[in-house]
Parts: C-alpha cells; structure tokens; sequence
C-alpha cells in the first residue's frame, strides 16, 4: 500500500497578513501544501499542543514535508522563493530585498497590525486603545509614506521584477485601511498594490482555499 505523500503543512490564522505572505508565495509559486488553521484569539497558539511544534507560540509556522520547521512569515518566503522566479535576481537586488524585508518588520508591520487589530478585528476594544491606536497610525503614517516614496520612482519593491519583497511589504501594508490609514495619501503604494493583484497566482487573503 502506498503511503499518502508528504507536504509542505502552514500552521496559520484567518486575516492574519504575515500568514497570508506564506499563502500567496505558495500559491504563486504552485508549492502543494496543506493548511492547519490556528485560533489565535482563543488561545489556540500559546496551548501546549501548539507550543510542541513551535515553541515560539507564533503563527505562521511553516513545518517541511521533511519535518524541519521554519518560522517567522519572511523567513519562510526567503526559503520557499530561493532559487525561483520570485527571488531577487542579483546580490544588489538580494541586498534592498532584505533592506525592505525588514522595514517591513519594523515600520510597516508593528503599526499597521495592531491598529488594524483594534480597529477592525476587535472593534469591541476599540476605545480603550484609542490613544495607543493613534500612536500606531502615526508611526504608520510616517513608513507608508517612507514606501511611498520608494514606489514613485520602482514598479516593485527590490527591482525591475515581482518578487518575495513585494510580498513581504504587501502583507500587511494592502489592509492597512483596515487599521485606520487612508491609502488614498499614498497613491505609488496604491498602484503597486494593483501591480501585485495582478501578477500571475495572486488570490485575495478573503478568497485564500483552507484545502490549498
């Protein structure tokens, strides 16, 4: 009897924009993969069944059809794109990927993010944040309009071509309404939002298959 194959396995939460990174590089890149959904916001991270397999008690978490075990959503798009289309073509490209692979982390994603959390995921939270949730829009403010002014003057994040930085920064920064921000002030990040919908493989965070 033939044993069913082994696959790529995403352990991942619905909305989450650093989760979706991992759904969309797969998906474009035509990676089989299995999805093990995570509720975060009943705990379902920090339980001890989960803590087994990442010790960190984050999502997304990406187990190998191997069984080695990859962390931290840039991390595992790094290593799923090496060697493909999506990976920066040359050292300098390598170089402005990372480069804006860790604004990403730094600017985009510690703002956007829990803003967005408050705002629109747990609404009912709403105004106790309220003085936290400005300071987040404000520091936001300041790395979209930082992107902004990168994506007047580049199609794509880290060179001619779509690649794993488009992703990376795209995760978050493509729902940051959700957190308060109006993107109508950043129009270059708005029309590289519409260059990445439009690549081949892309499928909306809303339309994302659990039996991917």
């Amino acid at each position: 009897m033939i044993g069913k194959t082994k696959m790529n396995k995403l352990y991942a939460t619905i909305g989450s924009g650093n989760c979706f990174k991992a759904h969309l590089a797969m998906n474009q890149l035509g990676i089989a993969y299995e999805t093990v959904l995570i509720d975060v916001l009943k705990g379902e991270s920090r339980g001890a069944d989960f803590l087994a397999i990442n010790p960190n008690g984050t999502v997304p978490f990406l187990r190998l059809a191997d069984g080695r075990g990859i962390a931290e959503s840039n991390a595992m798009i790094w290593y799923l794109a090496k060697g493909t289309h999506l990976f920066p073509k040359t050292n300098y490209e390598e170089a402005i990927a990372v480069q804006w692979m860790i604004y990403e982390q730094t600017h985009l994603e510690p703002n956007i993010s829990p803003a967005r959390f408050f705002t629109t995921i747990v609404p009912s939270r709403r105004a106790e944040m309220e003085t936290q949730i400005a300071d987040w829009q404000e520091k936001g403010a300041i790395g979209l309009a930082r992107l902004n002014e990168h994506l007047k003057q580049h199609d794509f994040i880290a060179g001619v071509g779509y690649s794993i930085a488009d992703i990376a920064v795209y995760g978050y920064t493509h729902v940051a309404d959700e957190g308060g921000f109006d993107l109508d002030d950043y129009p270059a990040v708005l029309s590289w939002m519409n260059r990445v919908a439009g690549t081949d493989g892309y499928i909306p965070m809303n339309e994302l298959s659990l039996a991917a």
